[in-house]
């Protein structure tokens, strides 16, 4: 099932937006100074001529994290979708409904004319 294109700019418009906002969260400055401290201590003794090497990798390896987190996010929202068609098309019973449905099914006792049960 394709969504169609107005559909798929719509949701990646407000990926955008809410990226954008999470991106000024103070907290994500605070995670992004932590970070730099962390990156400094780790390469603080490199040969930093290797450094380049090392965040090519990374960027690559940043950017196939993406793809794959996008990839799930919209295969997360196909299934949801067809979920939602699917229930308006063929909606669940509701409680009344299946309480009316089990009463029809269900044996009757006979009792006998002295009272007993069988």
């Amino acid at each position: 099932m394709e969504f169609p294109l107005w559909f798929q700019n719509a949701i990646q418009r407000r990926l955008d937006h809410v990226s954008a906002r999470i991106e000024h969260h103070p907290e994500l400055r605070r995670c992004r100074d932590e970070e730099e401290s962390a990156f400094q201590a780790m390469f603080s003794g490199v040969d930093m001529t290797q450094l380049p090497a090392f965040m090519e990798w990374e960027d690559k390896h940043h950017f196939k994290q993406s793809i794959m987190n996008e990839w799930l996010y919209l295969q997360g929202m196909r299934d949801g979708a067809q979920l939602v068609f699917a229930l308006l098309a063929d909606p669940l019973p509701s409680g009344d409904e299946v309480l009316a449905r089990s009463k029809k099914t269900e044996p009757t006792t006979v009792q006998p004319e002295d009272g007993t049960e069988l």
